[in-house]
């Protein structure tokens, strides 16, 4: 019996912490709609199962490897290209190799770290809700930006808020040491991921190009070699 439960909860997708309200929020309601009315109850239901699918929080495989950049968050690759980095960062005024992935409301929206390092700074900046595949969301809207200080000098990640996004979450501190394909962020509900690369970086991917969390590999530092291992989290 032991050995069928725990097939049964392998095929489960673990739920993100950060979704239980929302899911209780949900469920609760749909059986109040379901008392007033039957019909309300499969709408509500299929709200609630959405929910659940969007705050999923599967493990990842991660190659384990300094000189690789990984992608921090499910989505499409909306842009590649040198563009100055937002001044909260103190990344200086020189333009870098940014990587933007656009998340919309059914990708998995927990961000993992690109790299390995050190969060040297973290540092929220207030805007508007523009729809996050515009250029000038980077610059207008609600974010959030972590520098992290690894082997091959700062990488900036920063979390930018959508058009449906109300709320940016991050779950590191200054100072803090995180691993390659750890969890530090999540938003909610569609968003954008900003990545400004240190000098030295070869972008691996283009725009139009699905990336997956912890995963996907965005840029390599060197001419590359083997991956010594994975991390699988």
């Amino acid at each position: 019996m032991d050995s069928v439960l725990k097939s049964i909860r392998a095929n489960f997708v673990p739920i993100h912490r950060e979704g239980y309200p929302f899911i209780a929020i949900l469920a609760f309601v749909t059986l109040f709609l379901g008392w007033l009315w039957g019909p309300l109850f499969w709408l509500g239901l299929i709200l609630t199962a959405w929910c659940v699918y969007f705050f999923r929080d599967p493990p990842r495989v991660t190659p384990l490897d300094p000189d690789l950049v990984i992608s921090p968050a499910d989505g499409r690759v909306s842009a590649v290209g040198p563009v100055v980095p937002p001044p909260e960062l103190e990344l200086g005024t020189a333009p870098r190799v940014r990587i933007s992935v656009f998340m919309n409301v059914f990708n998995c929206h927990v961000n993992r770290a690109p790299v390995a390092g050190t969060v040297q700074r973290i540092a929220y900046t207030p805007g508007k809700f523009l729809n996050a595949e515009l250029d000038k969301a980077s610059e207008d809207n609600e974010r959030n930006g972590l520098v992290i200080d690894g082997v091959h000098g700062r990488l900036g990640v920063v979390q930018i808020a959508g058009l449906v996004a109300r709320r940016i979450v991050c779950f590191t501190r200054e100072g803090q040491q995180l691993a390659v394909g750890e969890r530090f962020g999540l938003i909610r509900f569609g968003s954008r991921l900003d990545v400004y690369l240190p000098e030295g970086a070869t972008p691996l991917v283009a725009e139009g190009q699905t990336a997956i969390a912890g995963e996907t590999v965005l840029a390599r530092f060197g001419t590359g070699g083997s991956i010594s291992g994975v991390r699988v989290d």
